[in-house]
């Protein structure tokens, strides 16, 4: 089967994006990492299917792949990559959209040339994130397999995330412990692991590394993520940059119980065909 597809990006974190909402597309995760594949595919982070919602109140649904073919339940450079590709190939005139997504309704604002995206209320529930083993604090202490005890901050938003302190982000160990922190068996779906840098109240600089994909130029979800853990720990303004290798994000939190929300680009780079 031949399948047209569009790559686009988010700060440089990656995507190649299938339209299913008019056509019958399924993918099986041998295929989606061959697309995902930078030598032999299309090369991505992450490979986005947009199908017709569920959900009354949802304009569109979309599914995230990882490169490795494991799924995410969302993704926040993506969405806003998805809302670009339907207003520009004119399946939506709205200046508002609502996604269905796997970790529930998502809303979307364009500005100008950049999207505004409700990411949703975050969780520290150690159930919902999911954690194992371990009851809800502040900040948790996890042995590394080398060793090494670190202090985290982890919470849910969409994804499982957590998030560390670091003194100077460009020295973090962001392979090293992201890796060993993702099959920690604390966290049953992995997790998403932030390296945070605040520069001042309203700077942070972050890099971050995503489940089955290693470290991206940008991570929506993770950037939020740690912004919300800034914030909680009272060294963070509520209206804050995050500084990332690929760019710059806007974030804003209000504080318990509320929506966080993320302002980003989204860029399409070109169109083609790919035999699946």
């Amino acid at each position: 089967m031949l399948a047209p597809f569009t790559k686009m990006h988010g700060l440089g974190n990656d995507f190649v994006v299938f339209n299913a909402l008019d056509q019958a597309l399924q993918l099986e995760p041998d295929q989606v990492r061959r697309i995902a594949d930078r030598r032999y595919g299309v090369g991505c982070d992450q490979v986005l299917l947009i199908r017709p919602p569920h959900h009354a109140e949802a304009d569109f649904c979309y599914v995230v792949f990882n490169a490795d073919g494991s799924q995410a339940e969302h993704c926040g450079n993506g969405i806003r990559c998805v809302a670009v590709y339907l207003r520009d190939q004119g399946f939506t005139a709205n200046t508002r959209l609502t996604a269905e997504t796997d970790g529930g309704l998502v809303q979307l604002h364009f500005e100008g040339d950049r999207v505004r995206v409700n990411m949703g209320v975050p969780t520290f529930d150690p159930a919902r994130i999911p954690l194992a083993g371990v009851q809800q604090q502040a900040l948790y202490r996890l042995r590394l397999e080398t060793g090494v005890e670190v202090e985290l901050a982890l919470l849910a938003l969409g994804n499982p995330h957590a998030v560390m302190l670091v003194d100077d982000v460009e020295q973090a160990p962001v392979a090293e412990y992201g890796a060993q922190l993702q099959r920690h068996a604390c966290f049953p779906n992995s997790v998403n692991v932030g390296f945070m840098q605040t520069l001042d109240k309203t700077h942070i600089g972050l890099r971050v590394f995503e489940r089955g994909v290693g470290e991206t130029p940008a991570c929506g979800s993770g950037a939020c993520a740690a912004v919300v853990a800034g914030i909680t720990m009272g060294r963070l303004a509520h209206s804050v940059e995050a500084r990332l290798r690929g760019g710059s994000l806007s974030i804003a939190w209000a504080g318990a119980g509320e929506p966080v929300w993320k302002t980003g680009p989204a860029v399409m780079v070109y169109e083609g065909k790919i035999n699946l």
